[in-house]
């Protein structure tokens, strides 16, 4: 795989599996070897080894009692509580992007969620977790909360490869009209809205699946 030669090997492996696995490319329970992971990147096992460290640290693989490298398999109580550092952090990041918030940037949001309700409607899973994130994360970058922003992107990097079972269960009509609720309190610059709109999108995909 081509990349840019100024940046270190393990880095360019280490973001490319991150990326994979935060948009859902891989399932709960997938495995990975060092050996190929080198292989698929033409790197030697240095880089490769320090990835998946970088990942196991951040809660994105796991390794087994035999060794072996994992997707982890969320348990409901883990599903959980990721739901609720969502229903805690996002509403607070829209509500400092609300100022921000102008009308070109709630245009771009508009057109993302259009392409939501597309893909949903292919069904494409993969293509719903990375769009779905594109369209938050937008939204986030304007609140100027770099550290906030990093942790809220820990826990979608934890929660991805679980949000890839969610499109089957979530109807394009009911993903576009969440959306549509705060693009509405963004264009009527109504805070307690936006919050409340928020904290329903993200908490009610993740507790889906534990119905």
């Amino acid at each position: 795989m081509d990349h840019d030669r100024s940046e270190p090997a393990n880095e360019y492996v280490y973001k490319t599996l991150r990326n994979r696995i935060m948009a859902g490319e891989m399932a709960p329970g997938d495995t990975l070897t060092l050996r190929g992971i080198g292989q698929e990147f033409h790197a030697s096992m240095t880089p490769a080894r320090e990835a998946v460290r970088r990942l196991v640290a951040e809660g994105a693989l796991s390794f087994t009692s035999t060794g072996r490298i994992v997707v982890p398999i969320l348990s409901n109580e883990r599903i959980e509580e990721l739901a609720a550092i969502r229903a805690l952090l996002e509403p607070e990041l829209a509500a400092r992007a609300l100022p921000r918030a102008h009308f070109a940037l709630i245009d771009r949001l508009d057109t993302i969620n259009h392409t939501i309700a597309q893909i949903i409607a292919k069904g494409d899973a993969v293509g719903y977790v990375r769009t779905n994130m594109e369209f938050h994360r937008t939204l986030y970058l304007r609140a100027q909360s770099p550290a906030m922003l990093a942790l809220i992107e820990t826990v979608w990097l934890q929660a991805g490869p679980t949000m890839r079972s969610l499109y089957r269960q979530l109807p394009s009509k009911r993903a576009a009209e969440k959306h549509q609720t705060i693009l509405q309190t963004l264009r009527a610059g109504d805070e307690p809205g936006l919050r409340l709109a928020i904290r329903s999108d993200v908490t009610s995909g993740l507790r889906m699946l534990l119905a």
